[in-house]
């Protein structure tokens, strides 16, 4: 059995309520975790005909910027270039569909859904 620290455990919970929220929203999961060496994805979403690569920040407080700007520049680059790894694995040279990133920030225990974030 692995443990997880504190950190790991709320954002596991935090996966856990955005694919919930997002899956009552009409959304349906294709993946989960999805990790590279380039790192991961946490959830891949399927919205209609378009592939939703959801980012998940948590935190506990409106502080230091909050969760939805804890998604820099760099990663938001890292994320496209994670999505860019799957979408070719996934689909190779063929056409791929339509593509979009959110964000789901949970601060304070609110969810703030990000649709088209970057």
């Amino acid at each position: 059995m692995s443990r997880q620290t504190a950190a790991q455990q709320s954002g596991a919970a935090g996966e856990d309520r955005a694919l919930a929220y997002l899956t009552a929203q009409g959304l349906s999961l294709v993946a989960r975790n999805v990790g590279s060496k380039l790192g991961e994805l946490d959830l891949i979403m399927r919205d209609g005909q378009t592939v939703v690569f959801v980012e998940v920040r948590v935190r506990r407080s409106a502080a230091f910027g909050g969760a939805a700007a804890s998604v820099t520049p760099a990663k938001q680059q890292k994320l496209q270039r994670q999505a860019q790894a799957w979408l070719k694995q996934r689909f190779g040279d063929r056409q791929w569909p339509a593509c979009r990133f959110d964000v789901c920030a949970i601060e304070a225990g609110t969810m703030n859904w990000i649709r088209d974030a970057f």
